[in-house]
Formats: structure tokens, sequence, C-alpha cells
């Protein structure tokens, strides 16, 4: 089962995130807060596997209460819930650790698997997310795709198709499964591709693959 803390100020939208969560029968909510600073100490209080938050909230906003929770309970699994209106954020949501970055008005399917994409270990960009962070990354978009590919055209056949995975939200054990090799040997495969793209972390990996064409938006 994997246990959510949700994190908003609207309760309409958490009443409206819970309810698509439901539908999952491994997912729970296991508790809920309405600001940034609640959320941080319900997360110690809990140790959900994920914490969904909001990016604008009172008292401490999401980006705060990300990085305070990754910095107070590391197991916790933090996923953004953002709209178009906030990726100019989403830079400074992976400096405090996020793993997914998931809409609030998109496809619900989109945020029952990103929950279990960061819960296992992954990263989750909601494709329309993913889209806008590598449009207002790169200077133009020819120099960033051709340098991405260029970086990744380092990697071995083997080593992009783990990155194309990866981005793709699949955890190490599902990446293992697609591509019939054990746990273990996919973990050691993305600590290779962190080092050789000089990434620290499997959002900006993913953030890569997505400018390189390694997996589709």
């Amino acid at each position: 089962m994997i246990r959510v803390l949700l994190a908003d100020d609207e309760a309409m939208i958490r009443a409206g995130v819970r309810a698509i969560l439901a539908t999952d029968p491994d997912i729970t909510v296991v508790a809920e807060a309405a600001n940034g600073r609640e959320a941080v100490e319900l997360a110690i209080a809990h140790r959900p596997d994920v914490a969904l938050l909001d990016i604008r909230m009172p008292q401490l906003d999401g980006l705060a209460a990300a990085t305070a929770i990754t910095g107070a309970v590391p197991s916790v699994a933090v996923a953004i819930l953002t709209t178009f209106g906030d990726d100019e954020y989403l830079a400074r949501a992976l400096d405090g650790g996020a793993r997914g970055f998931l809409l609030k008005s998109g496809d619900p399917r989109e945020l029952v698997a990103g929950v279990h994409a960061v819960a296992g270990g992954g990263a989750y960009l909601a494709p329309k997310v993913a889209a806008r962070v590598i449009s207002r990354l790169r200077p133009t978009a020819l120099t960033r795709a051709g340098t991405a590919r260029a970086r990744t055209d380092a990697l071995t056949p083997r080593e992009r198709e783990v990155l194309s995975l990866l981005a793709a939200g699949l955890s190490n054990a599902e990446i293992g499964t697609r591509l019939n090799l054990v746990e273990g040997t996919v973990k050691g495969h993305v600590s290779t591709i962190l080092t050789r793209l000089d990434l620290t972390n499997r959002v900006q990996a993913a953030i890569l693959a997505h400018e390189a064409g390694l997996v589709a938006d």
C-alpha cells in the first residue's frame, strides 16, 4: 500500500485529488495539510511514502516544504502538484528534492501513475509539464535538443534504453522487468548514467531524455 500525504490550501482541490487516488486500491491518503508548515509536521509524524505538495501554500510554500521534508525524512518521495502558471518554480523544486511534477488539471491517470512512479523510486513528469519545463529552460529548441542528443549519444545503447524508461516514469524494478535485468543491475546503470551525464538526480535525467527525444512527450 502506498501511503500519501496530500498538501494543498484549497479544500476542494484536496477533495478532488483524494477522490482520484481513491480509485486505486493500492493508494491511501494518510494525512492532509492546508499549509506547508503543517505538511512538514505531518510528514515527520506519519512518514508517508509520497508527499503531494501544492506550490503556493501559506506559512511555508511547497518548495520550502519539499526541501524541509526531504531533509527531515529522506524516505519520503516528494511530488509537486502544479498548474501551468507555476512552471517557473520547477527548477527550484528540483533543488528541493522533488521527484515528480503532476498537473492538477491533467489526466487523472497521470496522477495515479505519478504516485506509483515516485513511490517506486522513479521520477515522473506529466507530459505537458515536461514540455513546458524544456521550453522554459532551453535558449532555443534546436540548440538545447542538439546538446542533449550529443550528451546522450555518449551512453551505451543499454544505458539509453534505461534512460528512456526512467524518463517515462518507470521505477528500477519496472525497468528491470521491461529489459529482463535484475534490479541491482538497473540501479548500477542509473548511477552510471547520472555520473556520465553530470546530473544529480533522476528528474534532471528525465528532462534531458525528453530534450534528446528519447521519450515521447
